[in-house]
């Protein structure tokens, strides 16, 4: 075939039209061949419950507050709901502490223990004397998040007795994703009643439209009520039965609107309500609040939660509601998305169901000013204090995702506990930062057997700054976090210690690896914590380069006499001092952590891709699922992906499990403790984007996607990973 011109300028004209048609081609993701229907493929995912299931309890909220509601819309049933996801009202500022009359201090709960050549102390639990014994106790359990609130009706049968769960009928709710709405609706004794719920994206508020012929006959009303916390461990947080421990007094009112003071010993804070229509707010007994209308068919009310005394005019509902739809219209928008759409493999859908649900769950649980806790926003696990080792999980999908901002507002509280890091390393004569594992706002680590133990939570910071510095490479992203990654791989160098008699650099013993299964006194090399002190020292100095630093010459001799991944009969073992790794069925229990020396972290020359996939099947092979965790999994499809096994990675990540269940609100189940699990559902989202965007090196198309007819893929503004 030839094509004439009629000039050099049409012929120009058309190889333009070429070049620019070339380097739109070039733009375009594997993948990323069509652009996606954002709409209809969140649509088709919201979530609908017909019934009281205490598992499919829904939330609405905005990274810094959340608000969780049974099927009426609010907290209406909260004690049926207990034992399964409470209803809970938690907030990145709501934390409370017990009094400390004993003068509880970290120091004298401290046990010394030989190690690195020197004595190092780490808080842990007693069982005696006494005295450290509540000591302990004391110091783990506070501060604990806070439950600020029940906002919930109180419904009334035509013979004046309250309903209970089994009179309430015709159950329809929906979480419309797409707008962060919810709506309900149900039937007392044959009378409708429609709810609409919704979270405030930028104020600890939510709002609430009830319309009801029950409302004007008195029989329908709101009840604002507030508990003293519990200091249970996994808990939702609620004790009733202790009203003479704290106040709740009305300090300001009108016509439409009021607010509450509230104390709990040392903690203040305050709840705002507003209401539209003519309504009667008063107290009904301690701690209890009841908003009345029998004006209107109609009861609009927003009920906001502060630390501030000042008190402010709330948004009217019809307000909220607009920006509630524009910021999840932007969130939904905006960064990546996967649609599996055409695919025939039953799987799929159940894929792309969890993938946009895990979206949503993380966005209001996990995208605040603070490491969020395991369960976020919904109700407390381990006193509701965060655990750093879990940050990863939580929050890495978003960098992924192309929602860099969301991680970035929780790695500002890094910068701020930079002197208590400080303080911790040098109190145990390393140097550098050491990092906490089990702690709070002020982190504070919290005594324990385990945790004071663990180390891998130490190069995480390293791996943020460097997840942001690929997403951002510039000076200002340098100058950002230098002083994250210099005192974190500072700490880690001195941390090592220098085996003479081997002539090689080892960690350990007195530590715990990721796998939580063995002794911390005689554990030497866990693989995974070996794998990752290479890649964050490494990754440290390329840190120095780029500052234009010479490169640490200590540094340098650990990484080239760095010891090893420990191996037996070509397998990646746990640990070196755990030989019996794949024969004591202790060792094969837990987090599969070995797996994350290549797969969590890009390879290296510490790893021989054939002894990691023989580590790979051995563990698929032998491994007991029943102690997993929900993260374990998308661990062990990153390393099937890397290992280019598309068809093992799918299986892998939706392996049919109790702790890889993703219930019908999302959320990943792991057991009657933890019925919500995030760190699942970040990994999961961590997961897919190495499936489909790939990482540093890999040339197929969407690596971890089977090639076959079946799977139908496509995606876009996702990143890869290292």
């Amino acid at each position: 075939m030839s094509i004439s011109f009629r000039s050099e300028e049409a012929m120009g004209l058309f190889l333009k039209k070429i070049f620019f048609f070339i380097i739109v081609l070039s733009c375009i993701a594997p993948g990323q061949t069509k652009t996606i229907d954002r709409f209809s493929l969140v649509q088709r995912h919201h979530v609908v419950n017909t019934s009281f299931d205490t598992l499919a309890s829904l939330s609405v909220g905005n990274g810094e507050f959340a608000y969780t509601v049974d099927a009426t819309g609010l907290q209406t049933f909260p004690e049926f709901y207990k034992n399964g996801i409470p209803l809970g009202t938690q907030s990145q500022w709501g934390w409370h502490s017990f009094p400390n009359d004993s003068g509880y201090t970290l120091d004298e709960v401290t046990k010394q223990y030989p190690s690195h050549e020197h004595s190092v102390f780490y808080p842990v639990e007693w069982t005696f004397p006494e005295r450290k014994t509540n000591a302990a106790r004391w110091l783990r359990q506070n501060p604990h998040r806070l439950h600020l609130g029940i906002v919930g009706f109180e419904i009334l049968k035509s013979n004046g007795e309250a309903a209970v769960p089994n009179d309430i009928k015709g159950i329809h709710q929906s979480l419309d994703l797409w707008s962060g709405t919810m709506t309900s609706a149900f039937l007392v004794e044959h009378t409708p009643v429609h709810v609409m719920t919704i979270c405030h994206p930028d104020l600890d508020m939510i709002s609430t439209r009830v319309v009801s012929r029950l409302v004007s006959s008195g029989r329908l009303n709101i009840m604002v009520r507030f508990p003293y916390p519990t200091g249970l461990n996994t808990d939702w947080a609620c004790a009733w039965n202790q009203p003479k421990k704290h106040t709740s007094k009305i300090v300001q009112q009108s016509s439409y609107d009021a607010s509450i003071e509230r104390i709990l010993d040392s903690t203040t804070y305050y709840v705002y309500g507003r209401w539209n229509e003519r309504a009667e707010f008063k107290e009904t007994g301690p701690h209890s609040f009841r908003l009345q209308s029998t004006n209107s068919d109609t009861l609009t009310f927003s009920c906001r939660f502060s630390p501030d005394a000042k008190f402010q005019t709330l948004p009217d509902i019809q307000t909220t509601l607009q920006q509630s739809v524009d910021h999840w219209k932007e969130f939904w928008m905006s960064g990546g998305a996967v649609d599996f759409s055409g695919s025939t493999d039953p799987r799929a859908y159940e894929l792309e169901r969890r993938i946009v649900l895990s979206q949503y769950l993380l966005r209001i649980q996990c995208a605040g000013s603070l490491p969020p806790q395991e369960t976020g926003l919904t109700y407390n696990s381990w006193f509701g204090k965060f655990h750093l080792e879990m940050h990863w999980w939580h929050a890495v999908h978003n960098v992924l995702w192309g929602r860099t901002d969301l991680f970035e507002k929780s790695m500002q509280w890094y910068t701020r506990i930079i002197p208590a890091a400080f303080r911790t390393a040098q109190r145990q004569g390393f140097a550098g930062c050491r990092w906490p594992k089990m702690t709070d706002p002020s982190g504070r680590e919290s005594p324990s057997n385990i945790g004071p133990f663990l180390i891998w939570q130490q190069p995480h910071p390293i791996y943020y700054a460097e997840l942001f510095y690929r997403a951002l490479p510039t000076e200002e992203t340098l100058q950002k976090y230098k002083n994250l990654v210099l005192p974190t791989a500072e700490f880690m160098a001195s941390y090592m210690t220098f085996d003479s008699l081997n002539r090689r650099y080892r960690l350990g013993p007195m530590l715990i690896p990721a796998q939580e299964r063995f002794d911390p006194a005689r554990t030497i090399n866990p693989s995974f914590e070996l794998a990752y002190w290479y890649w964050g020292l490494s990754t440290a100095q390329r840190w120095r380069e780029r500052l234009n630093l010479p490169r640490d010459r200590s540094w340098d001799s650990m990484l080239d006499n760095i010891s090893s991944l420990p191996k037996s009969n070509g397998t990646y073992l746990a640990a070196e001092s755990a030989p019996d790794s794949y024969v004591n069925p202790l060792s094969l229990s837990d987090h599969p952590s070995v797996l994350g020396a290549y797969g969590f972290l890009p390879w290296s020359r510490l790893i021989d891709t054939s002894i990691m996939r023989t580590t790979l099947d051995t563990i698929l092979n032998h491994w007991n699922w029943s102690s997993t965790w929900g993260w374990d999994y998308p661990l062990m499809t990153m390393t099937a992906v890397r290992l280019g096994m598309p068809d093992r990675a799918i299986d892998i990540l939706l392996k049919d499990t109790q702790k890889n269940t993703y219930l019908k609100n999302g959320h990943n189940y792991q057991d009657r403790r933890l019925r919500v699990y995030l760190p699942g559902n970040g990994g999961l989202l961590t997961a897919v984007a190495m499936m489909c965007a790939g990482f540093d090196g890999s040339q197929v198309e969407n690596p971890g996607i089977p090639k076959n007819k079946n799977w139908v893929v496509r995606w876009e503004g996702l990143h890869r990973m290292e």
